[in-house]
């Protein structure tokens, strides 16, 4: 199909580029430090690939991807890149090198620290890419019967989104949220209470 042929030319590289529109990679990788981790994949069927590194250096690109997942185990660096393959696509399209790297740079983006974060990111990174997927049905399209269902669709997922996001930051800080008072007024005759305020309505620090 011509949706798909556009992206696989592009991630294969057989697109050509000029040399003006060219990007530069030394001036990326050195004001916005190295560039995202990246694998290269060997389709063996429409489902199925196997990942490898894109500059045969196996052992360095092996511990980045470690340290994108935030993990030691290898079991589990091999197991998310399956379920990255098989879960990341782009729209009209099978597996997708862009659309599986562009995970990675997210998952690395977010510096999950340790198995359960990544996990969690991994999941954010499929539901945008699922979000926009369904988003980008829209384009284009008059009104039809299956309009309600895709819209329907698409706010789940961004609500999912939203949740995921959500549920990082209590991950990370313990559900916890600080609020801080910079002034306090009491006008005449009031009272403050300084300290925890029980149902009562006495404090647990002293009134001023």
């Amino acid at each position: 199909m011509a949706a798909v042929a556009g992206p696989r030319l592009w991630e294969t590289g057989d697109r050509p580029m000029s040399k003006t529109s060219r990007p530069s990679i030394s001036a990326v990788e050195t004001s916005k430090g190295p560039a995202p981790v990246r694998v290269r994949l060997k389709r063996v069927n429409c489902n199925e690939a196997i990942p490898y590194p894109p500059d045969g250096q196996a052992r360095e690109w092996w511990l980045r991807l470690k340290n994108a997942f935030g993990t030691a185990s290898s079991a589990f660096v091999g197991a998310s890149l399956q379920q990255l393959i098989a879960a990341a696509r782009l729209p009209n399209s099978g597996i997708s090198e862009i659309a599986v790297n562009a995970s990675l740079a997210f998952i690395e983006g977010a510096k999950p620290k340790g198995e359960v974060e990544c996990a969690l990111v991994m999941q954010m990174a499929c539901t945008h890419a699922a979000a926009m997927a369904v988003l980008g049905t829209f384009a284009g399209v008059h009104a039809d019967r299956n309009m309600v269902p895709r819209a329907s669709a698409a706010a789940r997922l961004m609500r999912a989104y939203a949740t995921q996001v959500e549920t990082l930051r209590r991950l990370r800080n313990g559900g916890s949220q600080v609020v801080r008072v910079e002034h306090v007024h009491v006008n005449e005759g009031g009272q403050a209470l300084i300290g925890n305020v029980r149902k009562d309505g006495s404090g647990g620090e002293s009134e001023k």
